[in-house]
């Protein structure tokens, strides 16, 4: 059972962002504890990825508050360098380094930002290659691997970080049908490894039988949350029903 009467790891108050005259996000508020698995849907273009990209700065906020572990996201690069040893990030695009081995990609994050030994870190990297069940892939270079294989590197880099909450933006969303499921597979059993995860993603089955609670999106705003079972059987708002009624045919 998740203690949501511990102070949550990941707190959302108040957050607004603007490109120019563009309101991106307004008024978000999302509280993720330690252990739980929030899905966030929405419509192309409804915020989903740059709210989870502002919980490491990769995009910058312009109003209200984020902390990671008790810790407020700023812009300061200190605090900036701390928060992002805390969050993983896996992207819909790999950002695998081509011209260096798996291995040495999984590598250079502990032994750079972590003081980790090289011989600790391919030790790590070995483990979490082998918990994404690639590890025999360790010596080849990215270009050599599947989108869903080089997915699965993406992950156990993040992983190598020891991350406290994960953050996967539409992690399936560049890989053909076939490479989707072993991606979701792995994410799947972290998730029931009780890693925090938030999780942009169009995998409603994804989101069904791991969330445990769905959190929809439309024109920058948090429009409903819920668990998944009451958000897929009996959205609240009428533009929930529009993009469950479009995404799944009913």
């Amino acid at each position: 059972m998740l203690d949501i009467t511990s102070k949550p790891l990941v707190e959302i108050t108040g957050m607004c962002k603007w490109y120019g005259e563009f309101s991106a996000l307004h008024d978000i508020n999302l509280s993720v504890h330690e252990g739980e698995k929030v899905v966030v849907c929405g419509p192309s273009g409804s915020g989903k990825s740059t709210m989870i990209r502002c919980i490491n700065q990769l995009e910058a906020h312009q109003k209200g508050t984020i902390s990671v572990n008790g810790a407020e996201v700023s812009p300061d690069m200190k605090n900036i360098e701390q928060i992002r040893r805390e969050v993983g990030m896996v992207f819909q695009s790999f950002n695998l380094f081509p011209h260096m081995t798996i291995l040495d990609n999984l590598t250079l994050g502990p032994m750079r930002n972590r003081g980790v030994s090289r011989a600790d870190a391919t030790d790590l990297a070995m483990h979490y290659l082998e918990r994404v069940h690639i590890a025999q892939q360790a010596e080849k270079y990215p270009p050599q691997l599947s989108g869903g294989q080089q997915q699965r590197v993406a992950i156990a880099r993040s992983l190598c970080m020891k991350p406290k909450v994960m953050l996967f933006d539409e992690p399936t969303s560049a890989l053909d049908p076939e490479m989707i499921a072993g991606v979701l597979d792995v994410m799947i059993e972290l998730a029931e490894e009780g890693m925090t995860m938030i999780v942009v993603t169009h995998e409603m089955g994804f989101a069904r039988k791991v969330a445990d609670r769905v959190v929809f999106m439309d024109e920058g705003e948090i429009i409903e949350v819920a668990e998944p079972e009451e958000f897929f059987n009996n959205p609240q708002s009428d533009r929930a029903q529009l993009f469950l009624s479009q995404l799944l045919g009913h």
